[in-house]
């Protein structure tokens, strides 16, 4: 440390420690973003998948007698 000519300067630990904080909130950031936008798409696909079903299960043939189950229901 007594080598290094920037560790004497009077703030640097300062300096350093808030520049380390600086770049992880700024990581957090990129990473809360990419979550974000993450989260978003998977919303979408599943409001794909859930009409496609609901589409496809409202045009099956049952056969007479068959009783009839919401899959949406929440039970199953």
């Amino acid at each position: 440390a007594a080598a290094d000519p920037v560790s004497m300067v009077p703030g640097s630990l300062e300096r350093e420690s808030w520049c380390n904080e600086h770049m992880i909130h700024k990581r957090l950031d990129i990473i809360e973003e990419k979550v974000i936008k993450t989260v978003e798409h998977l919303e979408s696909e599943v409001k794909s998948l859930l009409n496609i079903i609901s589409e496809t299960t409202s045009h099956i043939p049952t056969a007479p007698g068959t009783p009839f189950i919401d899959i949406f229901d929440g039970q199953y």
